[in-house]
């Protein structure tokens, strides 16, 4: 393991903004992992540990700690019966590449996942999701170094503190774990409706009504690349806001004012509202902001875009536009999905 000095993290956030990190080490292997923390604490270094970059924005003052980034490969097929297979996953896996193994096996239950960005790792972070799936559903453990117990250990589904976008990583431990794996149960049966609503029409338009994990995962694919760009050729972290949770009230109150508003009943009886419906509503839809450098996607007004920004705060600028806009023509406090680090 090589600990590098004074490295730029532009090149570690598909947003491509940031300063740089004091230390940054690949980690490879666990005991990568264990040597670089202890490395760290012996020098009173924070540390944070990252995947591909693709839900993160770093700050334009850098980091003064080590950065870990997260390249511990490999999966294995734990255990199966005739209804469902046990996949270990380690947490440098490429998202997508584990998403399409699992399909290959003609596995169902993260095939709503395909083509999100990112690491195997930094999916329990942010409980990830698309199309009506989350990693929640499949998660049965994960392996992590617990930074306070200066250990590895397992932790189950319910301890993982799972909720919209987050869990307890990202949250009241952010920091604190360090995952090196992950363990899915995937059924064998295939996928059935009902289904999100947007893949739904995809689905009827495309005369499609054999379901498999395979034809849905193209169907998702096919969806996400004619609306979303690909943070490999313009810098981006794909959706920056979460859609917000409303009570029944509040939506029933918008709803008189702009009725094409689009939500969606949760567990509780509260109401999902589409984001990118309140964005595009408050005018920012394919805008290209000249004061700042940043955009949003002309096919889709979650995402923005870095087109020629300069500094994280140009980012930030941006980002304050529309949350005002939406604030002041809905009353919703937007909350944005990628994490500001440090």
């Amino acid at each position: 393991m090589r600990i590098q000095e004074n490295v730029s993290l532009r090149d570690h956030s598909t947003m491509r903004l940031g300063g740089e990190a004091h230390y940054l080490a690949e980690i490879k292997n666990i005991r990568d992992l264990q040597e670089a923390y202890s490395w760290a604490a012996g020098n009173h270094l924070p540390v944070i540990m990252i995947g591909r970059g693709s839900n993160i924005i770093w700050r334009d003052e850098g980091f003064g700690g080590l950065v870990m980034v997260n390249k511990i490969m490999g999966r294995e097929v734990l255990a199966e019966d005739n209804h469902s297979a046990t996949l270990k996953i380690a947490a440098g896996e490429n998202w997508d590449e584990a998403v399409k193994w699992s399909v290959d096996k003609k596995l169902s239950g993260i095939e709503y996942m395909s083509l999100i960005p990112g690491t195997v790792g930094a999916a329990p972070v942010q409980n990830v999701g698309a199309y009506g799936g989350e990693l929640a559903y499949t998660l049965l453990e994960l392996e992590a170094f617990d930074a306070r117990l200066n250990a590895f250990l397992k932790l189950q589904n319910h301890e993982c503190g799972f909720s919209y976008r987050s869990s307890r990583f990202k949250t009241a431990d952010r920091g604190r774990f360090f995952i090196s794996s992950i363990t899915l149960n995937l059924r064998k049966a295939p996928p059935a409706p009902p289904f999100y609503e947007s893949l739904q029409r995809y689905l009827d338009e495309h005369g499609i009504d054999k379901y498999t994990a395979k034809t849905i995962r193209e169907a998702v694919i096919d969806i996400r690349q004619n609306k979303l760009p690909d943070p490999e050729k313009v810098s981006n972290n794909g959706s920056f806001f979460t859609n917000p949770i409303v009570e029944a009230a509040k939506f029933e109150e918008l709803k008189r004012a702009y009725p094409q508003i689009k939500g969606w009943p949760v567990a509780d009886g509260r109401i999902k509202i589409a984001a990118g419906w309140l964005v595009e509503q408050a005018g920012f839809k394919g805008v290209h902001d000249q004061q700042t450098g940043m955009a949003t996607w002309p096919n889709q007004a979650l995402v923005l875009v870095n087109e020629n920004a300069q500094s994280t705060q140009n980012l930030l600028a941006f980002r304050q536009k529309i949350l005002d806009k939406v604030q002041q023509m809905f009353g919703i406090p937007l909350e944005q999905e990628p994490e500001i680090l440090p």
